[in-house]
């Protein structure tokens, strides 16, 4: 596997076909992750689950899976956050059969709630739900929670480095778009990412880093909309600068894809770095 693979998040724009036979799509344009959206609700049976790992295995390229979007793990209603601990569950049974490296989702918001407390809450829900996977037999599963866009959510990077840090099975998903978002502009050149490596070389053993990237616009309340690498020039960050950074730092990482165009951004994204390699 290179040390650093692109892919789409979700079928590729002019993919016809089914979604668990998208990696040949995705291997014939040299794209070897592939990240699977199951964001309105895992609806994802067994049988196509064990098709797309074959078809994965088959084309060299490395999945996960994004989970529903209404998981909300510090929720003011004991109720959500129960229901919340079951689609991770229902994400992670699933994802065995897909063979998903990582599960990818939004821990939740803040609700008007401290934002210590909305931690406490996730946390110890978090250790419910791996109790419950390991009563069940679950055994190849990685929660990967992502730092989140919105001000009023949880997730910044210092709250997904504790909860990677104090849990097992769990491993960052870092969204640098969201980090830019929510701190309102401050990834402008390559220098800015060094913060956020630091902080995570000091805290965790990452061996493969799971990546979002796409070009962001953002308000006062941090993330707004997603836009095309062709937009940088008005919209930040720059994916120039995020990979010089993961080169010259000598990371193994899988950049999602996440804005408007998937495939064909990830594309360019492959491009921009076989181009930097050519210049070391």
């Amino acid at each position: 596997m290179d040390k650093i693979i692109f892919g789409p998040a979700g079928k590729p724009k002019e993919y016809k076909g089914k979604a668990y036979e998208a990696c040949g799509y995705l291997n014939e344009r040299r794209l070897f992750a592939y990240e699977y959206q199951s964001t309105h609700g895992l609806r994802i049976k067994e049988e196509s689950a064990s098709k797309l790992k074959e078809n994965s295995h088959k084309n060299k390229v490395l999945v996960s899976m994004h989970c529903p979007y209404y998981i909300n793990m510090c929720s003011k209603e004991d109720e959500k956050i129960d229901k919340s601990i079951e689609s991770l569950f229902n994400c992670a049974r699933i994802g065995e059969y897909m063979g998903a490296y990582r599960l990818v989702f939004h821990p939740g918001y803040y609700s008007k709630q401290d934002p210590k407390l909305c931690l406490e809450k996730a946390m110890t829900g978090y250790k419910k739900l791996l109790n419950k996977c390991e009563d069940e037999g679950l055994e190849n599963y990685t929660f990967a929670p992502e730092t989140t866009g919105k001000i009023n959510q949880l997730g910044n990077l210092d709250e997904i480095i504790y909860m990677c840090e104090n849990l097992e099975h769990f491993e960052p998903t870092i969204d640098f778009a969201h980090l830019h978002a929510r701190s309102f502009g401050t990834l402008n050149k390559k220098e800015d990412y060094n913060k956020i490596f630091t902080k995570l070389e000091n805290h965790l053993n990452i061996e493969r880093l799971h990546c979002h990237f796409t070009t962001i616009e953002y308000t006062k309340n941090g993330e707004r909309k997603h836009h095309t690498l062709e937009e940088n020039d008005e919209y930040g960050p720059n994916i120039k600068d995020l990979l010089e950074n993961l080169i010259e730092c000598g990371w193994n990482a899988t950049i999602i894809c996440e804005t408007p165009l998937l495939d064909i951004d990830a594309i360019r994204m492959r491009e921009t770095y076989e181009e930097l390699l050519k210049n070391i």
